[in-house]
């Protein structure tokens, strides 16, 4: 089987694409490059301020950071097998097209509706904390009361537009979010450290003890959202200048930075209210306890200037998980998952411009959605988080859980029938591990998404949101099987990527 670098003496050399329209723009992204986007997707400000304080006051124990090291190392393993195979595989369909690689077209075509669904869940959610955000610091600093999507359609344009640019621009207006957020993470990490509460530097949050009386499983599920992006790295292969190396290499990068990042972070919060009040403050504070701890250290003015903080790095959260679903998109219009057309990229800027198209048009649906049945008191503006951005947030979490722990027992397959299982030996044991691994994280997942969501045990959110998942694998799985039986060629390129059109190239004895 021919990769996209490969050749063999009996094909002759021809392109890997048909035509510009079918291809990514390469050589766009070098190491750095591709790391911005990948960490920004993680929104750090975002995790920091919002998911910490909510896993500190939901799941009541003090070992968070602790919960930071131990999914760091799963991630880390599952990186092992899932960087391997961005090695052998170059597509912009990331996972699906790794288990169309391993374990065949229909579980390839499943996951790729299970993917889009999961990602564009993501994205689309990002838009409620946006939008209540924003409508805080437009009263505060302007006295303006709006309502929460105005801002969130605001952000909807600006990213549409941002989607059909160049990626090299979209890398620079994520990195400076990025650089800024991190920054202003590390000064109050700082502060954190000088002035501790009364138990001063205390390491009692790394001691497993803490954990007990959790469900590791369920806190585990809590957190496993502050690690997406790191797993994007190969999605933007096909634009990368080396994309052996360059993929592995800020994947590797990308889950080691996140973990030390988040755990010494969640650490200095603790030590910041001490570790025996941080839970307590948690719930009292909720959201608000980072700045409520920062403020009577570094001043108003710095706690003032973290706010808007929060919102770009929520922004440089929807541009890149927008960019994500694009080349998803992209990737299945290609190989005919999608209509064709969602498969062309521009002329002009080589992004996957209907692929952009598709995902703004997505988003717009689902915020007018949820804008017109927002039936809360005119008072209240959680709405658009507790609804919008918890809903959609724990659904796309659900579904790229699944995908990583199926990817991995692709990544498996796929060696084995190579008969590269001695060669690979030590990799197939991790993505093994992580398979497991994962699959426990799932099952819990699943079983107390009532928990992720804050609902009630009978609600019915609980079964319709991990349905969604379910659902969109059963249509994938459709749409694949209809393929098998019309268009056979088509079906035989799922996963393939621009390599399917060398191969059909060459098969059908077409000369350049």
């Amino acid at each position: 089987m021919l990769t996209g670098s490969q050749s063999t003496s009996s094909t002759p050399e021809i392109s890997t694409y048909r035509g510009q329209e079918r291809a990514l723009r390469a050589d766009r992204l070098g190491t750095v490059g591709l790391l911005m986007p990948v960490l920004a997707a993680t929104a750090p400000l975002m995790v920091v301020a919002g998911v910490m304080a909510t896993t500190y006051a939901v799941m009541g124990i003090t070992g968070l950071p602790l919960l930071f090291v131990i999914l760091g190392a799963i991630m880390a393993v599952f990186s092992i097998g899932y960087a391997e195979m961005s090695r052998h595989v170059h597509n912009a369909g990331a996972f699906y097209a790794y288990i169309s690689r391993g374990l065949g077209g229909l579980a390839g075509a499943g996951a790729s509706y299970v993917a889009l669904i999961a990602y564009s869940a993501l994205q689309v959610g990002v838009y409620g904390i946006f939008g209540f955000e924003a409508t805080v610091l437009l009263d505060r600093f302007f006295g303006v009361t709006v309502a929460w999507w105005i801002p969130a359609l605001a952000a909807l344009a600006v990213t549409a537009v941002l989607g059909a640019r160049k990626i090299d621009l979209n890398v620079k207006v994520v990195g400076v979010v990025l650089v800024l957020e991190v920054v202003s993470v590390l000064v109050i990490d700082i502060a954190f450290g000088a002035d501790p509460g009364g138990q001063g530097l205390s390491l009692h949050a790394f001691d497993p003890e803490t954990l007990s009386g959790a469900g590791l499983g369920t806190a585990l599920s809590f957190t496993v959202a502050a690690f997406l992006g790191f797993e994007q790295a190969p999605v933007y292969a096909e634009e990368t200048s080396r994309p052996q190396t360059v993929v592995r290499r800020v994947m590797f990068l990308a889950v080691g930075l996140i973990a030390v990042f988040y755990a010494v972070t969640a650490w200095l919060i603790g030590v910041a209210t001490g570790p025996d009040r941080v839970v307590g403050q948690a719930r009292q504070e909720s959201s608000d306890l980072l700045f409520t701890l920062a403020e009577p250290r570094l001043g108003g003015t710095f706690a003032d200037v973290l706010h808007v903080l929060f919102v770009t790095s929520a922004f440089g959260g929807m541009v890149a998980f927008h960019n994500v679903v694009s080349r998803y998109a992209f990737a299945m219009g290609r190989e005919g998952l999608l209509p064709r057309a969602v498969g062309r990229a521009s002329a002009g800027t080589g992004a996957p411009a209907y692929g952009s198209v598709m995902q703004t048009a997505i988003a717009l649906v689902v915020v007018a959605a949820f804008a017109l049945t927002d039936d809360g008191p005119d008072d209240d503006p959680t709405a658009p988080v507790l609804r919008l951005f918890t809903w959609m947030g724990n659904l796309g979490a659900l579904g790229v859980i699944l995908l990583m722990s199926v990817t991995s027992i692709a990544v498996i397959v796929f060696f084995v029938r190579r008969g590269a299982a001695r060669v690979q030996a030590w990799r197939l044991l991790c993505a093994g591990v992580a398979a497991v691994a994962l699959g426990v994280v799932f099952g819990y997942a699943v079983k107390d998404f009532d928990v992720l969501l804050g609902a009630g045990p009978d609600s019915s959110l609980s079964w319709i949101l991990p349905g969604t998942i379910a659902l969109a694998a059963a249509v994938g799985v459709a749409v694949g099987l209809v393929l098998r039986r019309r268009q056979p060629s088509a079906y035989a390129r799922i996963g393939l990527g621009n390599e399917a059109f060398q191969l059909e190239r060459a098969a059908s004895g077409e000369r350049e």
